[in-house]
């Protein structure tokens, strides 16, 4: 080979090398890009997840742990000196704030009965109380809540006695009660006989717990 020729050769494998030289490094140019680009799609899928966080929660806890008219519970907790979280707790137990006649005719958020509603009405000094009214929020927690507090004072302030009568009737709890004393014993929820009732009472308190828990806020906690 010429001299000459042997440099037209070097030449061109000098210019085929610089060739795949600049392919690989548009290359890796190329594969940094997608690196950046699927960085950054990771970085705006995590900042749109946290924004959405809140969000997210509150429809989780809305579907599985509802709370509406929380003024009035409010409103009524401080006026009849209870736990706003008890009466949310009642309500989720009653109707889960979905409320519907029941097949007793038991009425309303904390489904009341007509006939204890007007007892209570007569009991409070209320005179134009109709059975009506009870489809109304605020009548409806306001009863629910009397009810509460009479019962809680009627059994010393005892939660679980008086969840009982709300839902088993206060003439059962009486009996229940006065079984237990003539055996020398205190009455427990795991002795409530009725087991409907042992139920409520257990998840009203654990309704209770997770309200006061869940919505700190909403319920005047803080």
């Amino acid at each position: 080979m010429s001299p000459s020729s042997a440099a037209g050769f070097l030449g061109r494998d000098s210019a085929r090398g610089d060739a795949a030289r600049r392919a690989a490094a548009r290359r890796r140019g190329a594969a940094r890009r997608r690196g950046a680009l699927l960085g950054l799609s990771v970085l705006v899928a995590l900042i749109v997840v946290v924004l959405a966080m809140p969000l997210f929660r509150s429809a989780v806890n809305h579907f599985a742990l509802p709370l509406t008219n929380q003024d009035i519970i409010r409103q009524q907790a401080a006026e009849k000196h209870l736990d706003p979280a008890l009466i949310a707790g009642v309500i989720y137990a009653e109707t889960k704030f979905d409320p519907r006649p029941s097949p007793a005719g038991a009425q309303g958020l904390m489904q009341i009965l007509p006939q204890t509603a007007e007892f209570l009405a007569k009991r409070s000094g209320a005179t134009t109380f109709t059975t009506a009214d009870l489809a109304t929020p605020q009548v409806n927690i306001a009863y629910g809540s009397y009810y509460l507090r009479y019962l809680l004072d009627e059994y010393g302030g005892s939660r679980v006695l008086a969840l009982a009568a709300y839902n088993g009737g206060e003439a059962n709890v009486s009996r229940w009660l006065r079984s237990a004393r003539a055996q020398g014993r205190d009455f427990r929820t795991g002795d409530i006989p009725f087991l409907e009732t042992r139920a409520y009472v257990r998840k009203v308190l654990n309704a209770q717990a997770e309200y006061r828990r869940t919505y700190a806020t909403e319920l005047g906690y803080r």
